[in-house]
């Protein structure tokens, strides 16, 4: 039982990272060293993206699936538990590249908001 509720907690914190990866840049706007923390943290997204690589958080979930009696799963975090629900077709080196893709489109809007937003302030 505990296996199972710390592989619940993985995966909730995985998809809690994976969303400030995408849009914690908004917090920039709040907080002048939010992209402190924020930068790294969509840089390791897109690196796990363009790579293809597997973030250890997954290899940790499914560990501990396997300690709680269930079978882990194939692939990344993104390919089982999001793809699914965005793409009918399982995750290609493409897909990912435009996720990768979309990421710094996202960040790049916003952190040029913030520029231009602390450009006002400071004039």
């Amino acid at each position: 039982m505990l296996h199972r509720a710390l592989a619940d907690l993985v995966l909730v914190l995985h998809l809690a990272f994976i969303v400030f990866v995408v849009a914690g840049g908004l917090l920039a706007l709040r907080w002048r060293w939010a992209p402190l923390v924020h930068v790294p943290a969509a840089c390791w997204g897109i690196f796990i993206e363009v790579s293809g690589g597997v973030c250890p958080l997954t290899p940790l979930e499914n560990t501990l699936r396997r300690a709680a009696g269930s079978s882990g799963y194939e692939g990344g975090f993104v390919e089982h538990y999001l793809v699914p629900l965005i793409y009918p077709d399982s995750l290609s080196y493409p897909v990912q590249l435009v996720l990768a893709a979309l990421i710094l489109l996202v960040n790049g809007v916003v952190y040029a908001a913030v520029f231009v937003r602390r450009s006002r302030q400071a004039a």
